[in-house]
């Protein structure tokens, strides 16, 4: 158990900030905002959702026993804390869900995510009058409209929530539309277009295949077709996670190319939540999946950079290289990398953890072994 509880160190260590300091109605006045100041009215709010939104398999997962269990029940309540505090009009941490050109949309979507990966824990729990911050909160994202591009799943990841909130009034509009298009972009070979296009970067597994995923799961029985749909977008998805794994290298480095790099071992969140929920593709096991996103874990956080003095995320994929981060990224928006510890929801009994260590691809034919040749799928 070892791997486990290094993901669950490093995965915590990374949250801690955050959450403490939200939790404690503080983040607002210690969260730092040199780097790309012009961003500072989002990054409050990008941070949590991002946290949450990795973090919520483990906090909703039962059971858990022994100091893994404390650690848990610890950050459940750090993590209810924060959501209260970041939806409370009255909080000094209250977040920004409707001001700017929509930006609020994208974070809220991240927040919405982690509610729909971990109902009991980030909304079930909470007390009424914070349930109906929240409820409120996400709401008032509707008067934006997202830009016809991979922002579809932030407003139908909304209404995903909502929907497992309770709330009867799903816009399932935003939702159709959202599938619609997407479906009008599908590539072929597991890969979307962020429009009707190709782009040489990770967005299938930053927001693509993770949001449509869990947005069809949400609403399969709501008579729409969405339960067929789902199998077939899953298909889809193990087929990009075994494109995702391939391109982990020997030494757990892998190519940082296109937008968003920044996001560092968030880039394989897709790798993570087919592991989570059972949608690997068959010739790729469960071990061999957590031993490459264990590597890519550990060549990352083997930086001495990638934190502040204070324990605050710093922009770069190794260390701190602000050079690769893109105008719309701020220190709020890094915490994306959280998203690559979602099979933590996995129970440390699952075959993901206590199965014996096996190379993953490139390891393997980089050491000489011979494999079945790959193959592109519809």
């Amino acid at each position: 158990m070892e791997t486990r509880q290094y993901w669950i160190d490093t995965m915590l260590r990374i949250a801690d900030p955050v959450l403490r300091h939200l939790a404690a109605g503080t983040l607002k006045g210690s969260m730092p905002t040199a780097f790309h100041p012009d961003r500072a009215e989002y990054m409050h709010l990008e941070a949590l959702g991002r946290t949450l939104c990795g973090m919520a398999p483990w906090l909703e997962l039962e059971p858990v026993s022994g100091g893994e269990a404390a650690l848990q029940e610890e950050y459940r309540i750090l993590a209810r804390r924060a959501i209260a505090s970041a939806t409370d009009p009255a909080s000094p941490d209250y977040m920004n869900f409707t001001q700017g050109y929509g930006q609020a949309l994208v974070d809220a979507a991240f927040l919405a995510h982690g509610i729909v990966r971990a109902p009991r824990q980030l909304f079930g729990q909470l007390n009424d009058e914070a349930k109906g911050h929240v409820i409120r909160a996400l709401k008032d994202t509707r008067r934006f409209t997202p830009y016809v591009s991979n922002w579809l799943f932030f407003s139908a990841m909304v209404e995903a929530a909502l929907h497992v909130m309770g709330e009867k009034d799903a816009d399932m509009t935003r939702v159709d539309y959202a599938v619609q298009m997407f479906e009008s972009w599908y590539l072929g070979d597991g890969t979307y277009g962020d429009g009707p296009q190709f782009h040489w970067d990770y967005y299938n597994s930053f927001v693509i295949h993770p949001m449509y995923v869990d947005v069809l799961r949400t609403f399969k029985d709501t008579g729409r077709g969405y339960d067929r749909l789902l199998a077939e977008c899953e298909k889809r998805a193990a087929r990009y996670a075994a494109i995702l794994e391939r391109l982990i290298g020997p030494d757990g480095t892998y190519p940082i190319m296109g937008r968003s790099v920044t996001y560092r071992f968030g880039t394989f969140q897709l790798l993570s939540q087919a592991a989570l929920q059972g949608f690997l593709p068959e010739e790729l096991h469960p071990a061999q999946a957590r031993c490459a996103l264990d590597a890519v874990i550990r060549r990352v956080m083997e930086s001495k950079d990638m934190f502040d003095a204070q324990g605050w995320l710093q922009p770069g994929v190794y260390g701190c290289q602000p050079g690769l981060a893109e105008g719309y990224i701020c220190v709020g928006s890094l915490y994306l990398c959280e998203s690559v510890f979602l099979a933590l929801g996995l129970p440390a009994s699952d075959e993901f953890w206590r199965t014996p260590d096996r190379p993953w691809t490139a390891k393997r034919i980089w050491q000489g072994d011979d494999m079945p040749c790959d193959h592109a799928v519809d």
